[in-house]
């Protein structure tokens, strides 16, 4: 798990958020600006949100295609493939409903799997590959995301968030970022991720995401070898 990238300040440019159905699921996305096409994926248990404070300014002289992976903030949750390779599959079916050719692909973290999947899978289409603590080059992962995996993890997803549960973990969070910096970052990361997965269907989405690419021992996906 690592925070989501961050930057300056910038000034942007105005989005909306669209849906499309694509072979039968409903997709969210911002579709935006004009000129070379840049796609932007998030990572696990997170949004396109991640991205909101670079889309307008690089909407500017760029096409911005950023979307919410299925399973993912406001795509839909369905009971479905949520491998590396069918995520990549997903932006290539976007961007061809775009009808949109080739792309500059930006991926944070399980996004960086899916982008540089996306490269391997469809070399023509990718312009170029940008990874920022990218999934799939390493088995370091977060201690929580290992967990996460084993079995009856979508069910204490869902007891963390109790009003009681969620209060004590906010305060030992609190209590443990006193004696450590990291850690701070940390609880913002878990405590929006949990934020995100108040609903059963994203609970689950989550788990199997999560399961294709992690197990106890870390990440099980690798793209070195290609």
């Amino acid at each position: 798990m690592q925070p989501r990238p961050s930057g300056l300040r910038l000034a942007t440019i105005p989005y909306q958020v669209q849906t499309r159905v694509v072979h039968g699921y409903r997709r969210a996305f911002v579709h935006t600006g004009s000129g070379p096409a840049l796609l932007l994926i998030h990572g696990i248990g997170n949004d396109l949100s991640t991205w909101s404070e670079v889309i307008g300014e690089l909407a500017r002289d760029h096409t911005v295609i950023a979307p919410d992976l299925l399973g993912h903030g406001r795509s839909e949750k369905p009971r479905a493939d949520y491998s590396v390779a069918a995520y990549a599959n997903g932006m290539r079916d976007l961007l061809s409903v775009l009808d949109i050719e080739r792309v500059t692909v930006v991926g944070h973290s399980l996004g960086g799997g899916v982008a540089t999947q996306f490269a391997y899978q469809y070399p023509e289409r990718c312009e170029r590959l940008v990874l920022v603590s990218s999934g799939g080059v390493a088995r370091d992962v977060h201690p929580l995301l290992r967990l996460a995996t084993v079995p009856g993890a979508d069910v204490a997803m869902a007891l963390v968030q109790a009003p009681l549960v969620e209060q004590a973990t906010h305060w030992t969070f609190v209590l443990l970022a006193a004696l450590d910096h990291d850690i701070a970052i940390d609880r913002n990361v878990v405590m929006a991720m949990l934020d995100g997965l108040r609903h059963a269907t994203a609970r689950r989405a989550f788990v199997r995401t999560l399961r294709s690419v992690v197990d106890l021992r870390g990440q099980v996906v690798t793209m070195l070898d290609r």
